[in-house]
């Protein structure tokens, strides 16, 4: 009897060690979330962004966001984003050597579920990820503070959405800046791109093809311009312009 108490004795401490092994395996600490914190140093408001001068581990560097409240001071936390180099405002006419764009701060960590096996269990906070498979994913896109001239027979952004129904099967060229770059989705390429033009809340404009552009690149493309294209899987396009070819600068 005593020796059948002892061994279930045994197995339960064992039990108990490897719960907590476990659970101290995929426990999170604010540590680990040092590489997302940073001291608000500077702020610069503009119409559409909020600059941010931050400190993060002694270094220094010009993050943006779309505008919100924000004061020196304060603690954030963030992820990578997409960085600009010579970056130059028009509204603060200003240029930064160097400044990060960010889709999310917030003021406590940014956690991101965790799965055995270190695979993630979410969509990083449902912004600053995306699932690739077959199909293309319409990401949280922030207006870009630029201004890029259209080239002879280029039509800017917004004149594709204000005229949409006048361009509607017709074959347009469009120069922007690249600001997302989502590769072999249903054999082409996916990149959305913006000039600083808009026609109300619309700025972004998607183009496929199968050349491979990089983020932050100036750009021309000629390519079908569609209207109301649904590709299924509720991915549904205002416009586009599908099947894009380079134009060499003009």
């Amino acid at each position: 009897m005593n020796k059948t108490i002892s061994f279930l004795v045994i197995i339960l401490l064992a039990v108990t060690a490897t719960s907590c092994n476990l659970g101290n395996r995929y426990k999170t600490t604010d540590s680990e979330y040092d590489n997302q914190k940073a001291e608000v140093k500077e702020v610069i408001q503009t119409s559409n962004y909020t600059y941010l001068r931050v400190e993060k581990k002694d270094l220094e560097q010009w993050i943006a966001i779309g505008k919100m409240e924000v004061k020196a001071g304060d603690i954030i936390y963030f992820e990578n984003g997409l960085e600009m180099t010579n970056f130059h405002s028009p509204e603060l006419d200003r240029t930064f050597e160097s400044v990060l764009f960010v889709q999310e701060i917030s003021k406590e960590p940014i956690k991101h579920d965790a799965m055995p096996g270190g695979m993630p269990g979410g969509m990083g906070g449902g912004k600053s990820g995306e699932v690739m498979g077959d199909k293309p994913e319409k990401p949280v896109i922030t207006k870009m503070d630029i201004k890029i001239d259209q080239p002879a027979g280029g039509t800017s952004i917004a004149t594709l959405y204000a005229k949409r129904d006048e361009f509607a099967g017709k074959l347009v060229t469009v120069r922007g800046q690249v600001t997302k770059v989502n590769e072999g989705i249903m054999g082409r390429n996916w990149v959305h791109m913006q000039d600083g033009t808009t026609d109300g809340e619309n700025f972004d404009l998607t183009i496929t093809t199968d050349d491979g552009p990089k983020v932050g690149e100036i750009v021309t493309y000629s390519g079908m311009f569609s209207v109301k294209k649904d590709f299924g899987y509720g991915y549904y396009y205002e416009i586009i312009v599908e099947d894009a070819e380079p134009v060499k600068a003009m």
